[in-house]
């Protein structure tokens, strides 16, 4: 039942119309109005939400969005990996912003503000990221009837300028290599001969290991969590699980490695110096040593920024330079889409329009060199 009447009282605000309607749960509501008109504008939205189930309870959204956000982590089935990245993220940089405003009294200007503050410090791929949370979050919260509509809707971020992958040389990789401490040495060399990603390279055990038939299986990762110890996860995709060849050098470089450094904890290849699982921490406190030295040892330049990934990058461009195809590629590096494959290294195939000039030189050039014109009849 909804109503719309005078009040007796005569109210400093001048609001002097007060509506009132009972909800579907029979909780009464009430505001009060300058206008008659506003009162029953007022009453026919929440009529209408009901009518249509889209109603909001107005005080639904007076939840903050920290509580709702927290609500919401705590309901997703996030691998330890991607909830670890989500909490810090919102923790360091979405809360101190908003954090307290309840979710009602956030509109788009407040979200544009936050993408504009966001983007004055932080990577366009870390702040897609970012809004990508908060995004669902808003989007959550309008599925559980706590706000309406998402301020977030229509709200564009800066794009991440993509750059074309320039895969480091070989002398790069053996001088990293070279310059890694002894235990870790071959996770450069393995990670160079097979395109395995960093975790995956961590949560290789021996028993995936085959020598006589030179393959590896990849089914799993060590996955690092801040407070945690480092544990077995699943891999990023379906398509990561697969099977590799090992090339010779990787065949090499692995039995050196396990003659002289035993497998550790849980039967991993490559581990602490205490035997316990990898930190990639730990890892990438190693590399960037390793590639202070490559750089002083090396006379060719290195690219500014030379990170663990390249290593996949380069193997990626040493299969497309001896000819193997899109897929075979996306195959040993576990892409879910042979799209994938092509967005990261097209580049890196020869040019199609030579290769189009020699196919038809090949096929119909050689024909009509040898190609005999039969000798024309003359009419007597």
């Amino acid at each position: 039942m909804a109503s719309i009447e005078r009040r007796s009282d005569r109210p400093a605000s001048g609001k002097t119309w007060r509506a009132r309607y009972r909800d579907a749960g029979g909780k009464q509501h009430s505001r009060s109005f300058e206008r008659k008109a506003d009162a029953q504008r007022w009453l026919d939205e929440a009529t209408a939400g009901m009518v249509t189930g889209t109603y909001v309870d107005p005080r639904a959204g007076r939840i903050t969005f920290r509580d709702y956000a927290e609500h919401w982590r705590s309901i997703q089935n996030h691998r330890p990996s991607t909830a670890d990245v989500v909490e810090r993220h919102l923790r360091n940089h979405v809360y101190p912003a908003i954090g307290s405003r309840p979710l009602e009294t956030l509109l788009p200007s407040d979200m544009r503000g936050l993408v504009k503050a966001l983007s004055l410090r932080l990577a366009p791929a870390t702040v897609t990221l970012i809004w990508r949370h908060v995004s669902a979050i808003m989007k959550a919260a309008v599925g559980d009837r706590k706000i309406a509509t998402s301020p977030c809707t229509g709200i564009s971020v800066p794009r991440a300028r993509k750059t074309k992958v320039v895969p480091l040389s070989t002398e790069a990789v053996l001088a990293l290599a070279d310059a890694m401490p002894v235990r870790h040495r071959a996770l450069v060399i393995v990670a160079s001969a097979t395109g395995l990603r960093q975790g995956e390279l961590l949560g290789l055990t021996v028993d995936r290991i085959d020598f006589l038939r030179r393959k590896v299986t990849v089914d799993r990762q060590l996955v690092s969590v801040a407070g945690s110890k480092p544990e077995f996860g699943p891999l990023k995709t379906d398509a990561s699980y697969r099977t590799v060849p090992l090339p010779q050098i990787a065949v090499d470089a692995l039995a050196a490695h396990l003659a002289e450094f035993p497998v550790g904890e849980n039967a991993l290849v490559f581990t602490s110096a205490t035997g316990l699982p990898a930190r990639r921490s730990a890892i990438h406190e190693e590399w960037a040593a390793a590639l202070r030295s490559a750089r002083r040892a090396l006379d060719e330049p290195l690219p500014e920024r030379v990170v663990f990934h390249d290593l996949r990058h380069y193997y990626a461009s040493l299969l497309i330079r001896f000819g193997e195809s899109v897929k075979t590629v996306q195959a040993r590096l576990g892409h879910a889409s042979a799209a994938e494959t092509l967005d990261t290294y097209s580049h890196l195939w020869p040019d199609s329009d030579d290769r189009t000039r020699e196919a038809v030189d090949a096929g119909l050039g050689r024909a009509l060199a040898s190609h005999v014109r039969p000798t024309a009849i003359s009419a007597g």
